[in-house]
């Protein structure tokens, strides 16, 4: 059995990304969750990762660290699943916008960061996170229009490329972003799916709060 360990559901971007890819698929996983913002919580996560963050993917002897890897890993542990897209030019799309995720959006991600329990109320983006929201949606029209397949995601089915930007989807929602109809028509398929209600559900039964993300 995998053990996935990762962060308050409420505020984890990042631990959200490989929980959602697992459960869609059907991917069988044990789950420990430490809350961020407790004195112990580096010590907590250091237990489990070299990095002291999470999330870590456990498989027997072998500890997977940060989002991106442990979705390449389960990749090639469950090539069954068409966790990337079986096109070989979709897939260099979705990893490329994977990728574009891990390493950017510095703005969106201050300005509007995760948050579960918050009822969606307009918070307007500044310059810089309205330019990171502007990119992020020329990139999901760019993969719909020309990997769409008929499907409600990004690459027509799910792929880890809307894994990977799950979290988007939620500060888009939740800071009530204006958007484009179709931006909102894949936000609105990404915030139906079991897996969606199944992390938000968690997020909403958590005992643990955190002002600075709560009083936004």
């Amino acid at each position: 059995m995998l053990t996935l360990v990762i962060a308050n559901k409420a505020y984890s971007s990042w631990s959200q990304r490989p929980w959602i890819l697992m459960r869609h698929f059907g991917i069988a996983f044990q789950e420990i969750v430490i809350p961020m913002g407790r004195p112990e919580t580096r010590a907590d996560m250091l237990e489990h990762a070299p990095t002291g963050k999470c999330p870590s993917l456990k498989d027997g002897e072998l500890s997977i660290w940060d989002s991106l890897a442990i979705i390449e890993y389960l990749a090639e542990r469950f090539p069954d699943h068409a966790i990337w897209p079986r096109d070989r030019a979709a897939r260099a799309l979705a990893r490329s916008m994977a990728a574009e995720m891990h390493s950017g959006f510095q703005n969106l991600r201050m300005q509007f960061p995760t948050q579960y329990r918050r009822a969606p109320r307009r918070i307007e983006p500044n310059m810089e996170t309205a330019a990171d929201i502007a990119r992020i949606e020329a990139a999901w029209a760019e993969a719909r229009r020309r990997f769409w397949q008929g499907g409600p995601f990004l690459f027509g089915a799910f792929s880890a490329a809307d894994a990977m930007y799950a979290p988007v989807v939620n500060r888009l929602h939740v800071y009530d972003a204006p958007v484009a109809a179709d931006t909102r028509a894949y936000m609105d398929a990404m915030r139906a799916t079991p897996a969606w209600k199944d992390w938000e559900a968690g997020a909403v039964a958590e005992p643990w709060a955190l002002e600075k993300y709560d009083s936004l």
